[in-house]
């Protein structure tokens, strides 16, 4: 409760009152009354026939049952919709866990071959499903997030029992800021204990300081490093006639070379690193995403002059933003989150073909076509450096060469290998 109480505080905290109370009503809907449906419960035989249906019909070698509450049709598109959809392609029957905060899904909808978006809140429909997989002669796979605070060791437990196997994303530093709560929450750090314990549960990790975690506590059997990635194929066209709104007209129009970032803004951005930037008066700072915390609001950077943050924009459309940038950029903090990180944005930026200039993130250092800077001074030192390759024609096809590499169907298929030497 007391994790709930914490969450709620940190909700009102980023999204004032009002913010807060449509955010509340959501929950309640999604986790309580979604839990009752009427219409899976009068009609359970139509349900049960669509399932099966699904299950017979699929060109699928196993199901995976993705469980942790990242929307799908969350506007910024991350690991979990790329890691998924590239399973489904690769013979993996996918039943994706939605969320009513960005998710119209009461039931089930059909989002792709073998990719089915699915509302694991409405019990009813749960158990039909958890059923018909029982007579399912498939390998059968529970995937979720080492963030996910929902699903208890019982709930993991209970999948065991009916001969599911259970695939750990460990993606990210176990942090409670990570997860909005003023201590981390009794089910992550249970789950991650209770992984840490036992090597039949296949882990996936992102970043070297988490492998090397795992490694420490439980060896290196089922384990396997898979950063995160990009879609290759999404970056190579754009939107020619896409028309900016009159704000980032405005800030193309001052003709000053762009520094851009895109992602979430929290407490391990440098602000200071930004405000120095501001001082030379060079460069147009424009920033893209989310306010996790109050961290942006707090540094001041919002009222200085060349700074723009211009809120979030949707995936499908936020490459026609980036493509206007003269340096994509990554100003972290160095610390326990950070270092932790495979950030998705540094794949997309390779893809873009944009010069990237990032402070000394321990999971980037292995990529050529990283420019970083190891103090402010050398940082700022970098942007000139990095204006100088906008048009170098060898640094763009690194660039492009290691965005090709990192391309998520790599990553998807690193998973794949990990499970099927034991089908």
């Amino acid at each position: 409760m007391k994790d709930k109480i914490s969450k709620l505080v940190n909700v009102y905290r980023k999204h004032g009152f009002i913010g807060f109370i449509k955010k509340c009503y959501v929950y309640v809907v999604a986790n309580y009354i979604d839990k009752i449906s009427f219409e899976v419960f009068f009609k359970k035989k139509k349900y049960r026939k669509i399932i099966r249906e699904i299950l017979q019909s699929a060109n699928a070698e196993r199901v995976i049952l993705w469980r942790s509450s990242f929307g799908y049709e969350h506007p910024l598109w991350q690991r979990p919709q790329h890691i998924l959809n590239n399973l489904r392609k690769q013979k993996c029957l996918v039943f994706y866990e939605v969320t009513t905060m960005t998710d119209k899904v009461k039931t089930l909808k059909k989002e792709e071959d073998n990719l089915y978006l699915f509302n694991y809140n409405n019990a009813s429909l749960n158990k039909i499903l958890m059923e018909e997989l029982d007579n399912f002669d498939k390998p059968k796979y529970i995937q979720l997030y080492c963030t996910d605070w929902k699903l208890t060791i019982p709930n993991i437990e209970s999948y065991l029992s009916r001969g599911f196997k259970f695939i750990y994303e460990y993606i990210d530093d176990l942090s409670p800021e990570l997860s909005g709560t003023k201590e981390l929450p009794k089910a992550i750090s249970d789950k991650y204990n209770y992984v840490m314990k036992n090597e039949d549960v296949y882990i996936v990790v992102s970043a070297r300081k988490l492998e090397e975690d795992v490694h420490k506590k439980r060896g290196t059997k089922n384990v396997v490093y898979s950063t995160n990635g990009v879609d290759y194929a999404h970056f190579e066209t754009y939107d020619y006639d896409f028309k900016f709104e009159l704000e980032y007209q405005a800030i193309l129009d001052k003709k000053k070379p762009i520094v851009m970032y895109y992602g979430a803004i929290a407490k391990w951005f440098d602000y200071e690193l930004i405000k120095k930037i501001d001082a030379l008066g060079k460069y147009s700072i424009v920033l893209f995403g989310i306010k996790y915390d109050d961290s942006y609001d707090a540094s001041g950077i919002g009222e200085l002059e060349n700074v723009y943050f211009m809120g979030s924009r949707d995936y499908k459309v936020l490459k026609n933003y980036a493509k206007e940038a003269s340096i994509l950029t990554i100003p972290f903090k160095i610390n326990s989150i950070t270092e932790a990180t495979s950030p998705v944005k540094i794949f997309e930026y390779m893809a873009l073909h944009k010069p990237i200039v990032i402070t000394d993130l321990n999971e980037c250092r292995q990529y050529e076509s990283v420019l970083i800077g190891h103090d402010h001074d050398e940082f700022i030192a970098l942007l000139d450096k990095a204006l100088k390759k906008k048009n170098d024609k060898k640094y763009i096809e690194l660039l492009d060469k290691e965005a090709r590499e990192n391309d998520w169907s790599f990553k998807a298929q690193a998973i794949l290998d990990l499970i099927k030497k034991d089908e």
